[in-house]
């Protein structure tokens, strides 16, 4: 009898429906010694992106589950998901049917 967990795909396979799959990370990661401006102009982009990706719930499902620490997922920056993370509004922010 075999423990290994098995398939595991369904865990990632939203990834190939992403709005974000061919643009590269540039836009989603700041770069050291990023200006506030441009970090806000960047991240603004990158949300631009994300409000039109038909994962974006899985997106941000999956970068709360693992405490993702650096760029915007789902359309939330790491420290909009943190703050989201202390209020306690991971449930009511995705649902579990995502």
């Amino acid at each position: 009898m075999s423990r290994l967990p098995g398939r595991a795909e369904h865990h990632w396979l939203w990834q190939g429906e992403a709005a974000c799959r061919e643009l590269g990370s540039r836009l989603f990661f700041h770069p050291t010694g990023e200006e506030r401006a441009e970090r806000e102009a960047r991240n603004a982009a990158a949300k631009d992106v994300c409000a039109l990706c038909p994962v974006q719930r899985a997106c941000l499902r999956h970068a709360l589950e693992v405490g993702e620490p650096f760029g915007v997922w789902g359309g939330l920056t790491a420290h909009e998901r943190r703050e989201l993370r202390r209020a306690g509004g991971m449930r009511r922010a995705v649902p579990s049917t995502v």
